[in-house]
């Protein structure tokens, strides 16, 4: 029987195609990218559509496509042992946090957005969704966080954590309270790397203090650099001017230093390819790591209502390649991150393409 080379033609044509495969741990809904079900894939973490149209499916462990073996190992993510846990007053612990490949702790520190009325909303997100869904509560505190944070580490072996934070009406954007929770989460469980996700905040010195807090690493992300595009697809995050942006991640790399920055550049929003390449080289070049990730609509975001669609596997491939080659040079891999979701890597395929 033929086997296909293993290549990063599989791992685009996955990443947008999906798989057919039962997965225990998936992430329907939130911030984004995509409705997913997580994976190991040849040793990586991966989050694929789960499509019964794929033409991919899992046999013995392996990816086949029809009758081809495409020679790429896959293994389902087990539900983990602290999600049938739940806290003194009864919230289950996957409430608080979820996770995400087979040992990162994600959570949404504030599951409400300011951004989150119909003519503000990014299109491409359904993180009130999940707490209309009862997915999810609405805060989190610091000492919940604690908690669950201490049982994913003891009981699964978790060996990092993301926190994220819808955004807020104070100044801050939301910053200040993950000062808070990073400060608890690491009195509980010491030396846990943790990344923090944020808007630029009105006063650059909450960087600092996430820093000093004992976050490893931190993700200030944009989605785009076109600001037609940011119009477009993110009508209240995109009139952000681009250097609040720039002031936040030149401050970040000050404080956390190069490559444990980053922001999101989601390929499909129309943006010009070279022109989305050429921003993934000037990021790199302020000592940001640009995380390309294809746009795959989720149920419930207004992009699918729209009837908006993912980019091609080609697309994704080209531009993962071209942005993996840049970062190649630069000595910039997600790999060496401390934390966050380029150190993941699960959402894109860029540590397929050597990034």
């Amino acid at each position: 029987m033929k086997s296909l080379k293993q290549s990063l033609d599989v791992h685009a044509d996955l990443a947008v195609r999906g798989v057919r495969v039962p997965t225990p741990v998936r992430r329907p809904a939130g911030a984004g990218p995509s409705d997913d079900g997580h994976v190991v894939v040849d040793g990586r973490n991966a989050a694929f559509p789960l499509n019964p149209a794929s033409p991919y499916d899992v046999r013995d462990g392996r990816v086949w496509l029809g009758e081809v073996n495409t020679g790429l190992s896959l293994e389902v993510v087990r539900r983990p042992k602290f999600y049938d846990l739940s806290t003194a007053d009864g919230v289950p612990y996957e409430q608080i946090a979820r996770l995400h490949g087979r040992d990162v702790l994600a959570t949404t520190v504030v599951q409400t957005c300011i951004r989150y009325a119909e003519d503000q909303r990014c299109r491409f997100c359904t993180i009130e969704e999940s707490l209309r869904s009862g997915a999810t509560v609405a805060a989190k505190t610091p000492a919940q966080l604690a908690e669950v944070a201490a049982a994913a580490v003891r009981l699964d072996g978790i060996k990092q954590m993301v926190m994220t934070t819808g955004t807020t009406a104070g100044p801050d954007r939301g910053a200040r309270n993950l000062v808070r929770c990073v400060r608890e989460v690491l009195a509980a469980v010491p030396g846990l790397p943790i990344q923090v996700q944020i808007e630029p905040p009105g006063d650059l010195a909450v960087i600092d203090a996430l820093k000093i807090a004992g976050a490893e690493s931190i993700g200030i992300h944009v989605e785009s650099l076109d600001d037609d595009v940011r119009l477009r697809w993110m009508p209240g995050k995109g009139a952000v001017p681009i250097a609040e942006y720039e002031a936040a991640w030149d401050r970040a790399v000050e404080v956390f230093g190069r490559n444990q920055v980053s922001t999101y550049l989601l390929i499909g929003l129309g943006e010009d390819p070279d022109e989305l390449v050429l921003g993934a080289a000037k990021l790199i070049a302020r000592g940001v790591y640009p995380f390309v990730v294809p746009f795959r609509p989720m149920a419930g975001t207004l992009a699918r209502a729209d009837g908006a669609t993912a980019p091609s596997p080609t697309l994704v491939r080209e531009i993962s390649a071209r942005v993996a080659t840049l970062l190649q040079a630069a000595g910039m891999l997600g790999t060496d991150q401390k934390a966050g979701c380029a150190a993941c890597g699960a959402c894109g395929v860029l540590q397929a393409a050597g990034g």
